[in-house]
């Protein structure tokens, strides 16, 4: 999608008026208005020039050279300009306020000459009022323009209370200066007009700084930028600007430096934070052929890396590119406010009418009746419904981001508060993802190094994970690799390839069966290791079982929380593996899944995520690039572990740590979103519900109440503040349930949270080393530790001995005390 700014929007209606005008143009396919930055996010085969005219049609003007940075600067321009004419309507109305209420109602001293002539107080407010609308005459020359193209707007409202204060007060005017009665003072309206129009800037400015707060993730990610990059070339070190930096060069990274684009480590050794990228907050060893990405900081080691992406290529660049479209996306839940927003003016414009009619026909004045019309255009706001999704939305993608959660679009966001199946892939999500070898067992007349070396010869071609498996212990082993040719994958099956002894086939039981004779000791030897969690393979020549190779993939140690906490939120819990019935039912009873599916084929995951979906709504779980097809079939598909660009394209979401539990952070920050959006949507209704009949004078018989236009203008002014501040606390909102770390699990009656204290822990790379160890013991779920308190919790899924803890602390180099 292309963006753009839209100069001239300041109100739902524009938003409106601009998504009609845009959908009118041909060649566009889908459009969405963004009031919070006034932009336009365009798809389709359109032109910019159509684009252009169209919207200068409806009365609007499109910035076509815009970029993110384009925006930021006319925000800061909007808060730099409203204040500027605030501080000067201020200043006048002051004087205006002095003759008007001061004078006429406080008895406050003027100057003799004004008391023997009231024409002239009458003019000096005249004057006064007409300084502080020309200050302003931006509110009548949109709302002109909008009601002129046939689409008035929150300006034209504001231009018509403001307007029709000063014409009545004018009128008046005249009559004072025939007459020279001065009890026709209390007969002007001058204060009004001027008031309205400074109450609402107040409301705009305010509206502005926290607009311009609800973007602070995205400015934050773009200052991580790096502005220079220091380039190794025939051993002589230059510093060039970031942008000069191409693919291929290679640059250095000190400790305490940003590493300034994404690159491979070519030299050295150091640990680097990457939490202002990922969110986690544990530093990452780095060694030669490991990634670096942008924005990240060198912490300990100096590193000599190859640039790999740069540009807009990076992971950084993806990120804010990622965020900044979601923002400017539209959440479902906004077509309420967008269909209400289409007709809101021109229905307040019609209730204000017929106030006025109604209170002439009641025998009130013109005045009164003026007055009560007046309060109804200026209290009603379509502003307060048109920003009560987007602020929403974009605070709530500014805080994923800051966590290591990346949502495509807003639709994303909200749909994932409300699933109702989760459905995990095993292999990379559940598990690890790195499976070992773990048994070795040769049929008679067959020697494990034979077995193991017509499995290497046949795997060695293969990229599956549980083939590399069996390459790095057969090298390991040093076994010998025997030539092979004529290799072939057999989807969900296994792999095959002619040796010169004959063809050799390497796969699943069900797959090797049908190939050969599998005696009964070969099946409950595959049946038993199955049932312990591993996955056995079996390998034949030509007609003959050669032996079985078992591989086993240790559990993720959060993996358990993050399905207990799905369940304790009434989501049904599902697991999807390729792998035996036997694999799948040992780790769907460990992580405590509802339900799994063995032996499921690549291309049917997706036809079962399908099937799932009569159940409600199915998030799909995976690593974002094998699981692709069953993403696209799930409602949302969430990617773990991965900021590649092939996982930020498959998912609607990116989890960028290697961590299920932020699958449930996804999903409770989607619902305080969907909470926070639904308070803002019912706040704006309340307001207008409740506001317009107040000003309409509807409840001056029953209660008594009676609305001025003044008070109407400074409730308008606050009432979008409001929504945006009600959305701005979000960031104040732990994702975490109740505020505590997600891997206490709480409502896990199986998890017990221990908390240690850790003498020796000086920096945040102890922190990881004592975490690392922790993880490393067997039944241990998740730790946390913090090197400032001096202590470490841990959450225990199984029985693990104090002496085992210990043990672990100790051989890390610190020292546990109870």
């Amino acid at each position: 999608m292309k963006r753009y700014y839209v100069k001239g929007m300041s109100c739902a209606a524009c938003s409106a008026r601009v998504e009609k005008a845009v959908n009118g143009v041909k060649g566009v396919e889908k459009c969405n208005v963004d009031l919070l930055s006034n932009t336009l996010s365009v798809d389709g085969t359109q032109t910019e020039e159509a684009l252009s005219v169209a919207i200068k049609k409806a009365g609007y003007e499109l910035v076509l050279d815009n970029g993110n940075d384009n925006n930021e600067d006319q925000q800061s321009m909007q808060i730099k300009s409203t204040l500027k004419r605030l501080i000067s309507s201020i200043a006048i109305l002051l004087v205006l306020m002095y003759f008007a209420m001061g004078y006429n109602m406080a008895g406050l001293p003027l100057p003799k000459f004004f008391e023997d002539t009231p024409i002239f107080i009458a003019l000096v407010q005249m004057t006064c009022a007409l300084a502080v609308m020309f200050i302003n005459r931006q509110f009548f020359i949109r709302g002109i323009k909008g009601a002129i193209k046939g689409a008035p707007n929150m300006d034209t409202l504001v231009a018509l209370g403001s307007g029709a204060s000063f014409i009545y007060s004018a009128y008046i005017t005249v009559v004072l200066a025939v007459k020279n009665d001065a009890m026709l003072l209390h007969e002007l309206y001058y204060e009004s007009a001027a008031m309205i129009l400074t109450l609402i800037s107040v409301g705009k400015l305010l509206e502005a700084r926290a607009k311009s707060k609800t973007t602070d993730a995205i400015k934050g990610l773009k200052s991580l930028k790096a502005q220079s990059a220091i380039i190794l070339v025939d051993g002589i070190e230059t510093e060039v600007p970031i942008d000069q930096v191409k693919v291929g060069d290679v640059f250095i990274v000190r400790p305490g430096e940003s590493i300034p684009v994404d690159g491979i480590v070519l030299n050295g050794f150091s640990c680097v934070d990457q939490s202002a990228l990922t969110g986690e907050s544990v530093p990452v060893d780095k060694a030669v052929g490991d990634e670096v990405y942008s924005a990240t900081v060198n912490q300990t080691g100096y590193i000599e890396c190859r640039a790999e992406k740069v540009g807009e290529d990076t992971a950084l660049a993806r990120i804010i590119d990622a965020v900044s479209k979601a923002a400017a996306s539209k959440a479902p839940i906004a077509r309420i406010a967008d269909k209400v927003s289409g007709v809101f003016v021109p229905v307040v414009l019609a209730i204000a009418l017929v106030s006025v009619i109604v209170w002439l026909l009641l025998d009130k004045s013109i005045g009164y009746a003026l007055e009560r019309g007046i309060a109804v255009l200026v209290i009603s706001c379509p502003c307060a419904l048109g920003l009560a999704t987007p602020v929403a939305i974009t605070v709530g993608n500014g805080i994923g981001a800051k966590n290591g959660i990346l949502f495509k679009n807003a639709e994303a966001l909200e749909a994932v508060g409300k699933i109702n199946v989760a459905v995990f892939d095993k292999t990379g999500t559940i598990t690890v993802g790195e499976p070992k070898v773990v048994d070795v067992v040769a049929v008679d007349g067959v020697t494990s190094d034979e077995l193991l070396s017509v499995a290497y010869s046949v795997e060695k071609f293969s990229s599956h994970p549980l083939a590399t498996a069996i390459c790095d212990h057969a090298q390991k082993m040093n076994a010998q690799s025997i030539e092979a040719t004529d290799f072939e994958t057999l989807t969900g099956s296994g792999v095959t390839a002619v040796t010169q002894s004959g063809r050799v086939y390497c796969g699943r039981v069900s797959f090797i069966k049908t190939l050969v004779e599998v005696d009964q000791n070969a099946l409950d030897t595959c049946s038993q290791m199955a049932s312990q969690g591993k996955t056995p393979m079996l390998i034949a020549r030509e007609d003959k079982l050669l032996g079985i190779i078992a591989v086993a993939d240790e559990l993720k140690p959060d993996a358990k929380l993050a399905i207990s906490q799905l369940k304790h939120m009434g989501i049904h819990t599902v697991m999807l593996t390729g792998d035996n019935n036997g694999t799948a039912k040992y780790v769907a009873k460990n992580v405590g899944v509802d339900e799994f599916y063995a032996e499921v084929m690549p291309e049917d995951k997706a036809k079962t995520v399908t099937q799932l979906k009569s159940r409600g709504s199915v998030a799909m779980i995976g690593d974002g690039i094998n699981d692709a097809p069953a993403l696209s079939a799930a409602d949302i598909g969430i990617a773990v572990g991965s900021g590649t660009h092939i996982a930020i394209d498959a998912a609607d979401v990116v989890l960028m740590k290697n961590n299920v539990t932020d699958a449930v952070r996804a999903v409770r920050l989607s619902k305080l979103v969907l909470t926070n959006i639904k308070e803002n949507l019912f706040w704006a209704f309340l307001y207008n519900v409740i506001g317009i009949p107040l000003a309409a004078g509807v409840f001056i018989s029953i209660l008594g109440w009676k609305m001025s236009p003044m008070l109407g203008a400074l409730a308008m002014s606050l009432s979008s503040f409001c929504v945006v501040t009600n959305a701005l606390r979000l960031n104040l909102m732990n994702i975490d349930e109740k505020g505590k770390p997600i891997s206490s699990s709480k409502n896990d009656p199986t998890v017990q949270s221990i908390t240690l204290h850790v003498e020796g822990m000086m920096c945040e790379h102890c922190e990881a080393r004592v975490r690392n160890a922790l993880l490393a013991v067997k039944g241990i779920g998740g730790a946390v530790a913090d090197h400032k308190s001096g202590t470490v919790t841990y959450s225990v899924t199984g029985k693990v001995s104090q002496g085992k803890v210990f043990k672990a602390i100790k051989k890390a180099g610190y020292t546990p005390k109870e």
